[in-house]
C-alpha cells in the first residue's frame, strides 16, 4: 500500500514545516499531496498486491476504502485552517496528527495480519485521544479526551487479549492461516473466546449498543472538526476493519455469532434513533444518529452476501459526505451564534438560503429519502439482507429509518419555519465550499448510484 507509506512521510513533512516556520503553507501543501496520493492509490486498482511480508494486502476492497479515507481527510483538512485560526502557531502540529490518524485508518482497511490491524487501530485511537483534547482551556474538551482515552484503552486491552487467544489457538496472526484453522471443524474453545473479545472491542470502536455510551459525551465535548473526524474517518475505518475480519479469518465460525450481531444491530438502530429524538444539541443528535447508522452498516457484516462490500462502501460514502457537509455548516452556525443547540439554526433559511438548502439535502440523505445518496445506501444494504433471509432485521431498519425522519426534520423546520435574532451572519469560504462539494456528491450519487455501486 503506497498510500500508507506516502501518508506517513507526509505527516513527518508537516512536522518539518513547523520546524522551519512554514506553517502557513501547511494546508495547501498537504491538500496537494493528498490529491497526488489519491491518484497513486488509484493506479494500483486490480493489482491485488501483498506488502511487507503479507502484513498489508492491496486488494480492491482496501484500495476503495483507502481512496474514501483520503477524500475524507482532504475535506477535513480543508476546514482545519479556519477552524484552528485562533491557534495558528500549532496548525501544522494538528494537521500532522490528523495525517497520522489517516495512516492508522489506512492500515485498518488494508491489513492482512492481526499485528498490523492492532498497530493501525492504536495509531488512529491515540491520535484521536490527543485531538479530542486540543481545546485545553475548555473543560468539555478535557472531559471528552479523558473519557475517550479511558474507554478506548479498556477496549484496546480487550482487543489485544482477544488477538492473543486467537493466536494461541491458531498459531498465527495471518488472516489466511487463521481462516484455514477456523474452517477445519475442530476449533478450540479458546479461539471462540478470543473472537468474542475481538467482537466486543470492535463494537466499541463503531459505537454499537451496548458499547455506545462514550460516543455522545465525546462527540459533544470534542472540537467540532474532531467530532466530524470521529463520525466519519474513524467510523468508516472501524467498520471496514470489522468487515475484513469477519469476512476472512472468522468466516468459518461466523454462524456462532450471527444471531448475536443481529440482536446488536437491531438494538443499535432502535436506541440510536429513539434517543436522538429527545436531543436539543446538534452535535449530540448527530452522535446518536451515527450510532444508528453503525447499526445499519452492521447489516452488511451480518449478511456477508457476495455484493456486501459494494453495499457497505456505498453506504459509508453517502454517510461520510452527508456528515462532513452537516458538520461544516454546523461550524459556521456555532461560530456565529456561539451555540450548539438546534435552536441556533433558527432562521438560517432567511440568512443563508444556500447553506440552509445544502443542510436540508444532507439531512434528507441521512434519513434515507430519495433521490439522495443515503436512500440508495440503505436500499443496497436492505436488499442484501433480504436476500439472506434477514427480513425481520430489515423491518426494524425501515421502521427506525422512518423514526429518524422526525429528528432530522427538527433541524430542517428550524431553518425554514422559525425566526431568529437579527445578527450579523458570516460564512467562511472553506466551510461553504466543503459543504457544497458534499451536496454535489450526495446529489450525483443519488441520481447516478451506479458510479460506485459495483466497484468490487
Amino acid at each position: 500500500m503506497k498510500a500508507l507509506t506516502y501518508t506517513s512521510f507526509l505527516g513527518i513533512a508537516c512536522l518539518v514545516l513547523e520546524i522551519f516556520n512554514l506553517r502557513k503553507v501547511a494546508v495547501p501543501f498537504v491538500l496537494l499531496s493528498l490529491a497526488i496520493i489519491f491518484g497513486l492509490n488509484y493506479t494500483e486498482w486490480n493489482t491485488n498486491q501483498i506488502y511487507y511480508h503479507d502484513m498489508l494486502r492491496g486488494d480492491n476492497f482496501a484500495l476503495a476504502f483507502t481512496g474514501l479515507l483520503l477524500v475524507i481527510a482532504f475535506l477535513l483538512i480543508s476546514l482545519s485552517g479556519n477552524f484552528f485560526q485562533s491557534e495558528e502557531t500549532k496548525l501544522a502540529d494538528y494537521i500532522s496528527i490528523i495525517l497520522f490518524t489517516l495512516c492508522g485508518a489506512i492500515a485498518m482497511v488494508s491489513f492482512s495480519n492481526l499485528t498490523m490491524f492492532f498497530i493501525g487501530l492504536e495509531i488512529l485511537s491515540i491520535s484521536l485521544y490527543i485531538l479530542a483534547g486540543t481545546k485545553k482551556k475548555d473543560i468539555r474538551s478535557n472531559e471528552a479526551a479523558m473519557k475517550y482515552f479511558l474507554m478506548g484503552s479498556f477496549a484496546s486491552g480487550i482487543l489485544l487479549f482477544g488477538i492473543t487467544l486467537v493466536y494461541g489457538a491458531s498459531g498465527s496472526f495471518n488472516l489466511t492461516e487463521i481462516a484455514i484453522y477456523a474452517s477445519n471443524g475442530k476449533v478450540d474453545a479458546i479461539f471462540q473466546v478470543g473472537v468474542v473479545l475481538i467482537l466486543i472491542a470492535m463494537l466499541f470502536k463503531i459505537s454499537a449498543v451496548p458499547f455506545h455510551f462514550w460516543a455522545p459525551d465525546v462527540y459533544e465535548g470534542s472540537p467540532t472538526l474532531i467530532t466530524a473526524m470521529m463520525a466519519t474517518l474513524s467510523k468508516v475505518a472501524a467498520l471496514a476493519a470489522f468487515y475484513r475480519l469477519f469476512s476472512t479469518c472468522f468466516i468459518g465460525s461466523f454462524h456462532v455469532f450471527a444471531w448475536t450481531l443481529s440482536i446488536v444491530a437491531a438494538v443499535t438502530m432502535l436506541v440510536g434513533n429513539l434517543t436522538a429524538l429527545n436531543q436539543d444539541s446538534f452535535k449530540r443528535m448527530l452522535a446518536y444518529s451515527g450510532i444508528a447508522h453503525a447499526g445499519y452498516m452492521l447489516l452488511s457484516i451480518i449478511t456477508l452476501y457476495h455484493n456486501t462490500p459494494n453495499s457497505l462502501f456505498f453506504y459509508a460514502t453517502a454517510y461520510s459526505f452527508a456528515s462532513i457537509g452537516a458538520f461544516a455548516i454546523a461550524m459556521i452556525v456555532i461560530k456565529n451564534t456561539k451555540s450548539e443547540k438546534i435552536d441556533a439554526f433558527n432562521g438560517l433559511g432567511k440568512k443563508k438560503p444556500l447553506l440552509a438548502f445544502t443542510l436540508t439535502v444532507l439531512m434528507l440523505s441521512m434519513a434515507g429519502i430519495p433521490p439522495m445518496a443515503g436512500f440508495f445506501g440503505k436500499y443496497y444494504i436492505f436488499l442484501d439482507a433480504i436476500r439472506n433471509q434477514h427480513l425481520p432485521l430489515v423491518i426494524v431498519a425501515v421502521v427506525t429509518s422512518v423514526i429518524s425522519v422526525y429528528f432530522y426534520f427538527k433541524v430542517i423546520l428550524a431553518m425554514w419555519t422559525k425566526d431568529s435574532d437579527e445578527v450579523a451572519f458570516s460564512a467562511d469560504m472553506p466551510y461553504t465550499i466543503v459543504s457544497l462539494v458534499c451536496l454535489f456528491v450526495t446529489l450525483v450519487l443519488g441520481i447516478f448510484p451506479g458510479i460506485i455501486s459495483s466497484l468490487f
